[in-house]
């Protein structure tokens, strides 16, 4: 084949699977949640709802330290 025809059949490929992709794209549509029991929101877990305050401890804050230092030379 020809430098020209070898060229030229490698674009239509090149837009033919462009094309087709573009065609094959599929994006979610858009669409409202609601709650099924009719307030509005969505109810948390009884589980998840409770929220400990938790202090990082000196060993803690030493070993993240001593990660964040890396490997000595």
């Amino acid at each position: 084949m020809k430098l020209e025809t070898t060229g030229a059949f490698a674009g239509l490929l090149a837009i033919a699977v462009c094309a087709s992709a573009a065609m094959l794209w599929s994006e979610p549509g858009l669409t409202v949640l609601s709650a099924e029991n009719g307030r509005g929101y969505c109810p948390v877990p009884a589980t998840q709802v409770r929220v400990v305050d938790l202090q990082a401890g000196p060993d803690l804050l030493l070993l993240m330290y001593g990660l964040s230092q890396g490997r000595g030379a």
